[in-house]
C-alpha cells in the first residue's frame, strides 16, 4: 500500500489511548484519518452507507476495535459524540471479500460480521493521511501476516492494580464487565512483552512522558504528511 504508513495502536481499555489520541490529533490536525469498516448488520436510524462521520471537534471518523475475536465500534475511545458509520453489505458479499483476501481483519459479533478492508485503509492513505487502527493483541498478530507495513504501538498501564482503579473510577462498568476487561488486560499486558511484536511499548504512568514517546515514533510520518500539504 502506498501513502503514509498506517499506525496500529493496541493496549487494554483504561491504558490511556483515548487521551493520547485526542492530544495528538489536536496538535496535528489534518494529519490522521480513520477507515470506515464493513458490516453485515442493518443500518440504524441516521446511518448512511459509507459516509465518513464528522465526529467531535477533531475531524475524526470511526475507529474499529478488536476485542479477542470481536470487532466493535468504539465511539467511547474518543468521544461519546463520535459517529459510527459503515459500509453496509450482505453476508455473501462480505464473505466473498474475505475469501478474496480483501480484508485486513474481520470477525463476527452477535450474528453480524465486521471487518476492515484494505481498500478502506488505502482510501485514507490516498488523502495523504495517516490511518489509525485500534486493535487487540491478536489483531496485531493477524495484521503482521499482511503487507500493510504499519507502525505498531502498544499503550500499557503501569500495573493491573492501577488499571483496575482507573476503570472503577469511570463508574461505567458492571462488576462482571470489569472483571472481563481486567482478564483481557492481563493477557494483553503479558503478550505485549513478546519481542518483535511492537515498534514501541509505552508504559503510561506519566501522561507528558507517554505523549512525548508517542510523538517521537510518529513524527517522521507526521512531517511527511505536513510537507506534502505545503
Amino acid at each position: 500500500m502506498s501513502g503514509p504508513r498506517p499506525v496500529v495502536l493496541s493496549g487494554p481499555s483504561g491504558a490511556g489511548k483515548s487521551t493520547l489520541l485526542k492530544r495528538l490529533m489536536k496538535e496535528y490536525e489534518g494529519v490522521f484519518g480513520f477507515s470506515v469498516s464493513h458490516t453485515t448488520r442493518n443500518p440504524r436510524p441516521g446511518e448512511e452507507d459509507g459516509k465518513v462521520p464528522l465526529s467531535f471537534s477533531l475531524g475524526l471518523n470511526c475507529l474499529p476495535l478488536l476485542l479477542g475475536a470481536t470487532l466493535l465500534p468504539v465511539a467511547d475511545i474518543l468521544s461519546s459524540e463520535t459517529s459510527e458509520d459503515y459500509h453496509f453489505v450482505t453476508r455473501e458479499k462480505m464473505q466473498d471479500g474475505i475469501d478474496n483476501d480483501e480484508f485486513i481483519e474481520n470477525a463476527e459479533f452477535s450474528g453480524n460480521m465486521y471487518g476492515t478492508s484494505k481498500t478502506s485503509i488505502e482510501d485514507v492513505q490516498a488523502q495523504n493521511l495517516i490511518c489509525i487502527l485500534d486493535v487487540d493483541i491478536q489483531g496485531v498478530k493477524n495484521i503482521k501476516k499482511t503487507d500493510l507495513n504499519p507502525i505498531y504501538i502498544s499503550i500499557q498501564p503501569p500495573s493491573i492494580e492501577i488499571l483496575e482503579k482507573r476503570l472503577r473510577d469511570r463508574q461505567t462498568e458492571t462488576e462482571d464487565s470489569l472483571q472481563k476487561r481486567l482478564e483481557a488486560a492481563r493477557i494483553d499486558m503479558e503478550l505485549s512483552k513478546e519481542p518483535g511484536v511492537f515498534d514501541l511499548v509505552i508504559i503510561n504512568d506519566d501522561l507528558e512522558e507517554a505523549y512525548e514517546k508517542l510523538k517521537s515514533v510518529l513524527i517522521e510520518e507526521i512531517e511527511k504528511v505536513q510537507d506534502a500539504k505545503k
